[in-house]
């Protein structure tokens, strides 16, 4: 998760001692001024052993098990552990949910397919780290994680898009909500918590206010001086012209009233104990500013597609 590197700058950056527990697989040359330590979650955490940490921000927990392994290890070798979790955890999705309600249980427990069971899987993280650390450990169930280095294209897409101009294709209605955390103000968010006496589960995402796809956009344009006119055609038309949600058009969730909660969690625990919020401008520049740096990762909705569908259902000849 592109969140840690996010997390070990700022800390860094704050003048704190940084050890870094990693398979030194992915940019290992990163950080060198911070002790890097090698091995692997899954039964190899020898280098952990004899050591003593004030805190923990663990961003990379997906199976309890796994999970397990390093939480009994560093029982009595940390004072705090931020266990970045995800509002994926909520068994119901439908309405926007708080701390309190309830978790999603695995319908296997022996299961370790995170794709298929991934917010199950992170509530029953949660779960065996409240089993070892009790008050020591906070869970923050993050929301969609954005900016430089995402790696996902789940918000990066618009940037990129809207920045090209012309006639873009939005997802209606307008008035759906949308839901993002900036990784930089998540990974602030983390290390306050890492500081704190902060206990339990707390949602961390944002904005502080409702904001809807029919505000975000045009805001992310604006801010990016993009000389561009959206065109705004019905999620249930391009849910049957065969347009993935989220995954290819992303911020939009297709209308599924399953899901209609899912970016609508309630913040307030966290703001309350914290949480800072950048203005979505300045996530849309900064955001762009990296994405310009690297080609994207994956395919998204290809421009032939979107001219097919503007032509199609806004009757645009392009």
């Amino acid at each position: 998760m592109f969140l840690g590197r996010h997390v070990v700058a700022l800390a860094l950056e704050q003048g704190d001692e940084v050890t870094m527990f990693t398979r030194g697989k992915t940019n290992p040359d990163l950080f060198p001024e911070a002790e890097h330590l090698r091995g692997d979650r899954d039964g190899d955490l020898g280098a952990l052993a004899g050591r003593e940490w004030d805190a923990v921000v663990d961003p990379s927990g997906y199976v309890p098990r796994v999970v397990r392994q390093s939480a009994e290890l560093l029982r009595d070798a940390v004072g705090r552990y931020v266990f970045v979790s995800s509002v994926s955890v909520y068994a119901d999705q439908s309405e926007g949910p708080t701390e309190s309600s309830a978790t999603a249980e695995l319908e296997d427990p022996a299961s370790e397919d995170v794709p298929k069971d991934y917010g199950a899987l992170k509530a029953a993280c949660e779960r065996t780290l409240d089993e070892v650390f009790g008050p020591r450990v906070a869970h923050v169930r993050a929301g969609l994680i954005v900016g430089p280095h995402d790696p996902t294209e789940r918000f990066t897409y618009w940037p990129r898009r809207l920045a090209e101009g012309g006639d873009v294709l939005c997802p209606a209605p307008q008035d759906a909500a949308v839901q993002f955390v900036d990784v930089r103000d998540l990974a602030a968010f983390a290390l306050r918590l890492a500081a704190s006496d902060l206990s339990g589960p707390v949602n961390a995402t944002g904005p502080a206010e409702r904001l809807t796809l029919g505000e975000a956009i045009p805001r992310m344009a604006a801010a990016l001086g993009a000389d561009c006119r959206l065109h705004w055609i019905d999620g249930r038309t391009l849910v049957d012209e065969g347009v993935d949600p989220w995954m290819e058009l992303p911020l939009w969730l297709g209308g599924d009233p399953d899901f209609a909660g899912m970016l609508e969690a309630d913040v307030s625990r966290a703001l309350a104990n914290g949480l800072e919020l950048r203005p979505l401008e300045e996530t849309t520049r900064d955001t762009l500013a990296w994405a310009e740096t690297v080609e994207p990762p994956r395919e998204t909705l290809s421009r032939a597609c979107e001219r097919e569908l503007l032509a199609k259902h806004a009757g645009l000849q392009l």
